[in-house]
């Protein structure tokens, strides 16, 4: 059996490079969103109100339940947070 490497656990475990490069995007979105609240000191009460979302909704991302999330949420989200994303396309390697 040969062995294969891959950039990315995501790169590994789905089944299309879009579905791959969806979940990279929205695993660097949450995670910015819980370096966020953590470096703000929110509570998760505290998060909802910043966020614009329910207090179960911040418990699913601190949690990590990235298939609850898509791109279209965790932006307005990161805006809402008072961030700015930036999006830059390459070709794929």
């Amino acid at each position: 059996m040969k062995k294969q490497r891959f950039a990315s656990v995501w790169d590994a475990i789905e089944e299309t490079p879009a579905r791959a490069e969806n979940m990279k995007l929205r695993a660097a979105l949450m995670m910015a969103l819980k370096d966020h609240i953590a470096k703000e000191g929110l509570r998760q009460a505290e998060a909802a109100k910043a966020l614009g979302v329910t207090q179960p909704r911040v418990s699913d991302l601190l949690r990590g339940k990235i298939d609850l999330f898509g791109l279209d949420t965790l932006i307005n989200m990161v805006g809402a947070a008072g961030m700015h994303v930036e999006l830059r396309v390459l070709d794929a390697a």
